[in-house]
């Protein structure tokens, strides 16, 4: 009876539900009815933080975004007498029904977000083994060394650890390589990473050929390891002591579990957050997926696999044939086949991973483009919505995350639609100023509402439409190529820990600046009707207001592609540790404020001591409150710097020449525990506010478009002085660009 009952209150909800969304009413109505909710959805937000108040403003922003949609499919689109005008009216509208989907699809998935218990803590006894698998190709040996050294300091029985360097850059293809040169250099890569290995008590493994890529290079390592447990890291990815305490419980409360994901944290900043200066203030672009999306398919059994930071159940992964390798992203591929054959997964919300992002717009975009084609590849080769096995949630999840991959499609429509109009006068969107305010800006109003509401802490206003554009001219491409080839891309490594010595415009900025132009030119065009047709001022205003918003995002975007300089390899994590600087006779205690893989910021305990003078000098760090077990304590070091500043004097030391043994004492510097990620993620989850953010957004707008000029300009000149004759030309600095054969990958 009550399954019944639940579905008469469904139909009768659903049957309001449509008659409220179709209510024929005039402008002022509707207009009203529009800011009641958006008054109810800002007090339900402000006064009430529980889940029935969450459901209640969800449910009303989507009573609005349904009355768009309606009035938008019955009253806008062209007549289809008009055909140029329909077309190019109906790929606006395709484009915004696209939007609308993963709008709801997105709110399904986060409307209520999973928030998971820490798992039980185990004993030694009931812990199961674990191999840790971290693939590498192209990454320096002091990269590794890290990251090795942090694998083997995990908090976790030694006889039940065993770490694996799985080398693609030293198998016997290249080593046998008919080029002199890749043969000597995997020759080479392939006996300074076994030594080091040796000397971590690292268990190094190549193989045969450079087949399946990643896929391919973690199936070879299954058919050596043996543990219950396989744990992955990528070569730039760190973890801290705790991470297997943290994980390997999930699998002994769920026999079915074969997935334990979590976040990928990184401790340097992506170029659009080096380029805009946010990279201390700002949430982190992964934040919404990793600390929103992922709680919400977690939810749903949906968290998938992420390439690293990562367990997995063996058994598992042998029922699947290992690690699926058909698309190039075999992380989610591999999810989606284990979910497929009723597996299941669940997610960490807790940074436990230290790793590095593309420093380079060029390797930002190779990372998305492989991201993005990889995404299209699953849709298109194993299909979600039609894959046996899967629940209705976790076949929404899985198109969710597959199509989101499709923005660059609507993101471009959205950015050309108004020059249609203002160039072409074709009429894409039938409405005038009454109906556009009381449909359009109330339903545009709700929509930054509910992102916000959701995603506010970990993402500020327009910051998602800036990714998306500035991604959009190269993922277009690699769609289309997908479209074109599902089987043909291929993987590429991302270019990791570059350094730039000066600031300098990407070589992809080109169409950048070229729409930044088209836009120009088109408010401009915009103005020059607005003055002479009056009897289109109306429409005029909300195209150019629509242009205007375009071109706001698009000056914006210009500072994403003049990079700034970064000449910091190695980047830093603020820790609190002392220790000892012994230079000679001298002993100063110390306060280790920061470390990085290459050096550590102290600060003397007693600001009365003398400070040691001169650059250059050798010295050693010893460490104090080092984690059990460790063999060294005391690494050499070269002071390079004495600072002041308001706490007093700090001195920079730079490590000199470490062997691989003492990597393990830098890794416990700074992996040692997990909160100091935490710390830091914790300290950049400032929310904004709409308003804020906007306002913010158009300040970032007027100052990056003079900064992208002006670096252009510098650009531009530099390059002319470069095409003079020798005998004509000033000396120009000897030293190349580093950043710019990397950038041509």
């Amino acid at each position: 009876m009550s399954y019944v009952a639940s579905g008469l209150f469904l139909a009768l909800s659903a049957a309001l539900a449509i008659i409220l969304i179709t209510q024929p009413v005039g402008n002022e109505t509707q207009f009203l009815l529009a800011m009641t909710v958006i008054v109810a959805m800002v007090a339900t937000w402000r006064f009430r933080m529980d889940q029935t108040a969450r459901q209640i403003f969800l449910a009303l922003g989507l009573l609005i975004v349904c009355r768009y949609v309606y009035w938008r499919t019955t009253a806008t689109l062209p007549p289809i007498s008009m055909p140029i005008d329909f077309a190019a009216g109906l790929l606006l509208y395709g484009a915004e029904m696209f939007c609308v989907v993963m709008l709801f699809i997105s709110l399904f998935i986060v409307a209520d977000p999973l928030r998971r218990p820490p798992a039980r803590r185990l004993s030694d006894a009931e812990l199961p083994t674990v191999d840790v698998f971290v693939p590498t190709y192209n990454e320096d040996s002091e990269l590794l060394a890290t990251t090795l050294a942090a694998a083997k300091a995990l908090d976790y029985p030694a006889d039940k650890l065993t770490v694996y360097l799985l080398d693609d850059g030293g198998t016997d293809q290249k080593c046998a390589s008919s080029d002199p040169m890749v043969s000597a250099a995997a020759r080479r890569r392939r006996m300074e990473l076994s030594a080091m290995c040796r000397d971590l008590d690292v268990v190094y493994l190549t193989r045969a050929q450079n087949q399946h890529a990643k896929a391919g290079n973690l199936n070879a390592g299954l058919q050596h390891a043996t543990g219950e447990l396989v744990a992955v890291f990528d070569a730039d990815h760190a973890p801290v002591r705790e991470f297997l305490r943290e994980t390997v419980g999930h699998f002994r409360d769920d026999p079915r579990c074969f997935l334990v994901q979590t976040p990928h944290f990184f401790l340097n900043p992506d170029p659009v957050e080096k380029n805009l200066s946010t990279w201390s203030r700002m949430p982190s672009e992964n934040e919404m997926f990793y600390s929103v999306v992922q709680r919400g398919l977690d939810k749903w059994n949906g968290a998938f696999f992420c390439g690293s930071a990562a367990v997995l159940r063996r058994a598992a992964l042998d029922e699947a044939g290992g690690f699926s390798g058909v698309s190039i992203t075999e992380d989610c591929e591999t999810a989606l086949e284990l979910h497929a054959k009723g597996w299941n997964s669940r997610y960490v919300d807790k940074p436990l991973i230290a790793g590095l992002q593309p420093e380079t717009f060029v390797s930002f975009i190779g990372q998305r483009s492989r991201w993005c084609r990889g995404m299209i590849q699953i849709f298109m080769l194993k299909n979600p919505i039609l894959r046996p096995g899967l629940s209705l949630p976790q076949r929404l999840s899985y198109m969710s995350s597959n199509l989101f991959w499709l923005f660059p499609l609507p993101r471009l429509i959205f950015m050309i639609a108004p020059l249609l109009y203002i160039f072409f006068d074709l009429k894409l969107y039938v409405a005038n100023i009454p109906e556009f305010v009381a449909y359009t800006l109330t339903y545009l109003a709700v929509s930054v509402m509910l992102q916000n509401y959701l995603y506010g802490q970990v993402r500020w206003p327009w910051v998602s439409e800036l990714y998306e554009y500035v991604q959009s001219f190269f993922l277009a491409k690699a769609i289309l190529s997908v479209v074109m080839n599902p089987r043909k891309p291929t993987f590429n490594v991302t270019a990791k820990g570059l350094t730039m010595e000066k600031d300098h415009l990407s070589e992809l900025a080109l169409p950048y600046f070229a729409m930044f132009g088209i836009l120009c030119a088109g408010m401009a065009m915009a103005a020059y009707r607005y003055a002479t047709e009056p009897v289109l001022n109306e429409l005029l205003i909300v195209v150019g207001g629509w242009n205007l918003f375009n071109l706001v995002i698009a000056s914006t975007a210009l500072g994403v592609v003049s990079e700034r300089r970064e000449r910091r390899k190695s980047q830093r994590l603020v820790i609190e540790r002392k220790g000892i600087v012994s230079l000679g006779a001298m002993s100063l205690p110390v306060l280790i404020e920061d470390a990085s893989i290459g050096g550590v910021r102290v600060r003397p305990l007693d600001p009365a001591l003398q400070l040691p003078r001169g650059v250059g000098q050798l010295a050693n760090l010893t460490i104090e409150g080092g984690a059990p077990g460790l063999p060294v304590d005391t690494i050499p070091v070269i002071l390079r710097r004495t600072t002041h500043d308001a706490k007093g004097a700090s001195i920079g030391l730079e490590f000199f020449r470490l062997q691989p043994i003492q990597y393990r004492v830098v890794a416990d510097l700074m992996y040692g525990s997990g909160v100091a990620l935490e710390r830091f993620r914790d300290g950049r989850r400032s929310g904004s506010g709409v308003l804020t953010g906007t306002f913010q957004f158009v300040r970032w707008s007027l100052r990056e478009v003079v900064r992208g000029f002006r670096m252009a300009y510098a650009d531009r000149a530099q390059r002319r002085l470069a095409e003079m004759p020798a005998d004509a030309a000033p000396a120009l600095p000897s030293a190349p660009d580093p950043v710019t054969a990397a950038q041509r990958l």
